[in-house]
């Protein structure tokens, strides 16, 4: 009979084992999950208690979840602002909540890591045992597959909607080809983005893995911590943790400098495998007409057409990144409320938003900015 376990630290699991469950997606990696906590990004203290559940047969990792116990809603890209403040207003806590999701990172993927479908669904039930036992108020499971939110919405959750931007390969031969397939008004603004960050100088170097030296990290985290800073925020990652998962992640990491006159002035982050791009995180020293647009986007593309990859995730929100290739993409979030009335308030509340979603989806489509009629 499997064994169901919480772990306090991902280091208890053994790297292979969960790595054999993940289909090979970079940010549910033991290396990237292990580094978030090692570092202390990912940590009580930081309102991101571990809580890994795990299901075993012996020795042997059956399914697992990449599990939370959070004091706040930092970092998740899934809003819910508006419930914990609802709770509040009812004299409720609404904190400490349960979260399966990889922190501070929105890519879609396997929530539910497991073995065969059997393994998961039994895994779901556990975790479910476990929330409602625990008398924290709520679990969220962000950005699953679909196939796992049709399982989640068996078990009782609520399914709750959004939007993304994702650029798809269609066998583009270069980003001329690429080009050739927009509208007039979209190509002409793309080349005119592209040819003031060239003309202003700048060229950019792409590292990948191993190529990605100590100096090239402490200058990306120090772009990285200018973006957050320009925004009033404090940012979520350590230059330690940056360093030491560089160490780590093999050929998972791609950096992309941006160079004038030999120096370096921005950088972009993204994390790969051998079908996609996820973009991440970028930042600027100096401000350069449009090199944001060509260090998160149009570098992105011409690096996925060259590798040959299939597509290029955006990450979240950015209605812009429609005019410049990237399609809409419904994303999925599933919900359990401990509390019944509020279970039904949300409910209501999620029936409502799906709506507004398939419609701005509808919107999204018709605004794409591709050629049409020839």
């Amino acid at each position: 009979m499997p064994s169901f376990r919480l772990h306090p630290a991902i280091a208890e699991i053994p790297a292979d084992q969960w790595d054999a469950l993940t289909n090979g997606q970079p940010t549910l990696a033991h290396a990237f999950l292990a580094t978030l906590e090692e570092s202390g990004c990912v940590a009580t203290a930081t309102g991101w208690a571990p809580r890994h559940a795990a299901l075993w047969d012996g020795d042997t990792l059956q399914a697992a979840m990449p599990l939370y116990l959070k004091s706040h809603s930092y970092g998740e890209y899934v809003f819910d602002w508006a419930w914990a403040d609802a709770y509040q207003r009812h004299g409720l806590n609404y904190y400490p909540k349960w979260l399966a999701a990889v922190p501070f990172t929105p890519v879609p993927g396997p929530r539910l890591l497991g073995r065969d479908a059997s393994s998961r669904r039994v895994l779901i039930k556990h975790v479910l045992d476990e929330v409602g036992q625990s008398g924290a108020s709520s679990l969220h499971i962000l950005f699953p597959t679909d196939e796992e939110a049709g399982w989640l919405q068996d078990a009782g959750l609520e399914v709750r909607h959004g939007v993304q931007f994702h650029w798809h390969n269609a066998g583009y031969r270069d980003f001329d080809d690429f080009l050739s397939r927009l509208a007039q008004p979209k190509r002409k603004k793309i080349r005119q983005e592209r040819r003031k960050v060239l003309d202003a100088g700048v060229s950019f170097r792409i590292l990948r893995g191993a190529e990605i030296g100590e100096v090239e990290w402490t200058f990306f985290h120090a772009c990285y911590s200018r973006t957050y800073a320009e925004h009033r925020s404090t940012p979520y990652l350590s230059r330690e943790f940056f360093v030491e998962y560089g160490h780590r992640a093999g050929d998972a990491t791609v950096l992309m400098i941006a160079e004038r006159a030999g120096t370096p002035v921005a950088a972009s982050f993204f994390l790969r495998d051998a079908d996609a791009l996820y973009g991440r995180y970028w930042g600027a020293a100096d401000f350069i007409p449009c090199l944001h647009f060509e260090a998160c986007y149009y570098q992105a593309i011409d690096y996925a057409i060259r590798e040959g990859l299939s597509r290029f995730e955006g990450g979240a929100q950015g209605e812009h990144k429609l005019s410049r290739g990237l399609e809409p993409v419904r994303t999925c979030s599933a919900h359990w409320i401990a509390d019944p009335r509020f279970r039904d308030a949300v409910a209501r509340f999620l029936a409502q938003e799906r709506g507004g979603v398939e419609a701005y989806l509808d919107e999204l489509s018709e605004r794409l900015p591709f050629r049409t009629g020839d």
